[in-house]
This record gives structure tokens, C-alpha cells and sequence, in this order.
């Protein structure tokens, strides 16, 4: 018998339009980085998310590298980050020398803990040493809490770096994600809700500082005849072609969140009645993308052998993302949980699995993801 077609767990979605935008990037021979689809990207990206500013990068790693620049964070520093993220997140603030604080996730929506950063900014006081910024991650397409996680911040004269890397489109009390940080973070990654191969965003209401990082991000040249160079930048910017790929995904935006919300819903509908399984919760304050449908287990079942089995029928799914706390490179640094006795990080990490979520799959393929998770559990419920 042969192997079945591939899922994916989220692939890009093109729509066709995508084409139109790269063949007027030729014709024009606007190839090179910079152009008119990256100045329409970043004041069309602007407008969506309610922020004064848009600035189209290589990738939202490197807009997060700059939040940094921009914010004057050195070596020695300090940075209070939600543990339950990828990697890039915190690894410009790795590779810079500083000193990465990690606090534990919520329940309510498995972002961070308002309860467990005002534990980590009260031991920062009493350090004498507050943070340079707070690094807030919208996970899996959802909303962090905003008002709370503000709240504190302000209080303790902190700035928000807020990564919406996976939410764009979803929004928090009504209003977008991606304009709640003093700097926010956009991806447009091969397997977020809309791609342009490779790419981020940094946007602020800051137009100055934006203005900086605009010099920045372009070998931060001097206006003069010759190459001259009062500082050194970085290569950041985005080719014309790949802004009209993303101003093409842009247009369809909306039918994406709409897509993976049913997928959610069909997951949800199938699969929330067998006991010991449940999904990742919305808050009535938050209406999530859905950019990856994510549940969790509980004894007896556990999510590799689900991942397993998905795997031997040519379906991928991932574990949910391993906590920075958790990772070797950061074994020393503090961290600070929900509650005592608690890591909530670590239970999702240890629990929760993502499945195949992308807008463009079919019914007849989630139906395959569904009877292979069922399959699976039913195998464990057998054993236990």
C-alpha cells in the first residue's frame, strides 16, 4: 500500500494573487531590497494593526534584535521574558550578553503569568537591578492578558517588547494585536498565518525611533556620496519581491483566521468529548487566530505516541514549544512560576501537542488527523 499524501502542519497558503504582486516587482525591475511593495507593505501593515509605524524586515528575529537597539539594551542587562516561546524570542538578547528572566505561563491562557511577572519585577527591585524590557509572547495566535501585564509594566517604568510572531489577526478586547508594545513583532515565516517566505515586521507608534532603526537596518549608512559610517548597522531589509508576496497574503488575511478558527472548531467538535483531552482555552477577552490548534493530554494518555503514530501515517504535528527554563542554555537562569508548587510551562510542554492547523486543509484530511488521534488514544486507553 502506498504512504499517503503529507500533512502539514501549517504549509503556506497561496492564493494566486501572489504572482500578480512578484510579475509587477519584474517588470518594474524593482528586484533588489527596498521598492514600492515594501513602502505599501509597511503602511498597509501599519494601518491593519493601529499603529503609527511599520518597518519590513528579513525576518522578526531581526526586529526583535532591534526592539533591543532601540531600547539601549547592553551587555549585563536585564530582560524579563515568557519562558513558554521559541527560541527566537530571546536569542538576539542571548548573543547581546544579557541576562534573560523567565516567568511561567497562565492557565487561563497559556501566556504569561501577570501573577508570576510581578514576582520576577518585585525580585528585580529588591536586586537593585529592574529590567531593561519586558518581552510579552501572543502564543500559538493568542493574546497575552495585555491590561494586567501594562499595568505592571508602567508601573514599574518598564517598556513592552510584544511578539505577535504568531498572532497577527487575532485581536485582544476588540482591538489587534501587534500596536500593544512599545515595540511589537511581526513573522512572516514559510509556517505562520500568512507568509512571504521569510520576513517580520517591527511597528510602534514611535516614528522616530522606527526612523532609527530604518538607518539601522541598512548598514545604518551616513547621507554622504561616499560609503561613511558613524556607527554599523545591520542587513535587515526586505526584498520588493517578497513585500509583494505579503501584500498579496495580506488580502486574504481574514479568510485565514476564519479557516483555521474552523479547523479549530472541527478538532474541538470530534475530539473534546474523550475525557483527559482538552485544547487550548480563549478567554472571553481574546479571539485568537487559531494559527496552530493545540490540546493537551492527561493521564492515561500522553502526546508522543500520538506524535508517533501521526508520524508513522505521514502526518506531522510538534510537541508544544519546550520552555526557555527548561532549555540547557539557560539551566541557570531564574524563573519564576504561576504559583507555588506550579510550572505551568512545564506542564504544557510535557502535555500539549500541535496538529496540523493550516487554512488551506481539507476535510478529508483533518478527518485523517482526527481518526489517527483517536486511533492512538484508543491504543494507550488499551494499554493503561
Amino acid at each position: 500500500m502506498s504512504q499517503q499524501e503529507r500533512i502539514y502542519l501549517s504549509p503556506p497558503h497561496m492564493s494566486g494573487d501572489e504572482i500578480k504582486m512578484i510579475e509587477e516587482a519584474f517588470a518594474t525591475n524593482w528586484i533588489a531590497p527596498l521598492g514600492p511593495h515594501v513602502e505599501a507593505f509597511e503602511r498597509e501593515t501599519a494601518a491593519f494593526t493601529g499603529v503609527k509605524a511599520a518597518l519590513a524586515l528579513a525576518s522578526g528575529t531581526a526586529a526583535l534584535h532591534l526592539s533591543a537597539e532601540l531600547l539601549g539594551i547592553e551587555r549585563g542587562d536585564v530582560v524579563i521574558c515568557s519562558s513558554l516561546t521559541f527560541a527566537a524570542t530571546v536569542a538576539p538578547l542571548y548573543h547581546k550578553g544579557v541576562e534573560c528572566v523567565f516567568v511561567d505561563s497562565e492557565p487561563e491562557s497559556w501566556n504569561l503569568s501577570p501573577k508570576a511577572l510581578k514576582s520576577a519585577l518585585a525580585d528585580c527591585d529588591r536586586s537593585g537591578k529592574m529590567p531593561k524590557a519586558v518581552i510579552i509572547v501572543n502564543l500559538y495566535g493568542q493574546s497575552c492578558d495585555m491590561e494586567p501585564i501594562l499595568a505592571l509594566c508602567d508601573s514599574a517604568g518598564v517598556p513592552v517588547i510584544e511578539d505577535a510572531a504568531e498572532s497577527l489577526g487575532s485581536l485582544y478586547k476588540g482591538k489587534r494585536t501587534g500596536g500593544f508594545g512599545k515595540f511589537s513583532v511581526l513573522s512572516y515565516n514559510g509556517n505562520k498565518i500568512i507568509t512571504t517566505s521569510g520576513g517580520g515586521m517591527l511597528l510602534s507608534d514611535d516614528e522616530e525611533a522606527v526612523t532609527r532603526a530604518r538607518f539601522l537596518s541598512t548598514q545604518a549608512r551616513d547621507p554622504s556620496p561616499w560609503y561613511q559610517h558613524t556607527t554599523l548597522g545591520w542587513n535587515y531589509r526586505l526584498s520588493n519581491i517578497l513585500a509583494g508576496v505579503g501584500r498579496a497574503q495580506m488580502l486574504h488575511l481574514t479568510e485565514r483566521v476564519e479557516s483555521r478558527r474552523r479547523v479549530f472548531d472541527r478538532y474541538a467538535a470530534e475530539l473534546s468529548g474523550i475525557k483527559r483531552v482538552s485544547f487550548m482555552p480563549e478567554p472571553e477577552w481574546s479571539r485568537s487566530n487559531r494559527w496552530l490548534t493545540v490540546l493537551t493530554f492527561a493521564e492515561p494518555f500522553s502526546p508522543m505516541p500520538v506524535l508517533e503514530h501521526l508520524a508513522s501515517l505521514n502526518i506531522e504535528s510538534r510537541p508544544v514549544w519546550k520552555p526557555m527554563h527548561l532549555q540547557p542554555v539557560f539551566e541557570h537562569s531564574r524563573y519564576f512560576t504561576h504559583e507555588d508548587g506550579r510550572d505551568v510551562s512545564a506542564e504544557l510542554f510535557l502535555r500539549g501537542l500541535c496538529l496540523p492547523s493550516g487554512s488551506s486543509l481539507t476535510e478529508s484530511q483533518q478527518e485523517r488527523v482526527i481518526s489517527a488521534v483517536k486511533e492512538s488514544l484508543g491504543n494507550q486507553a488499551k494499554k493503561a
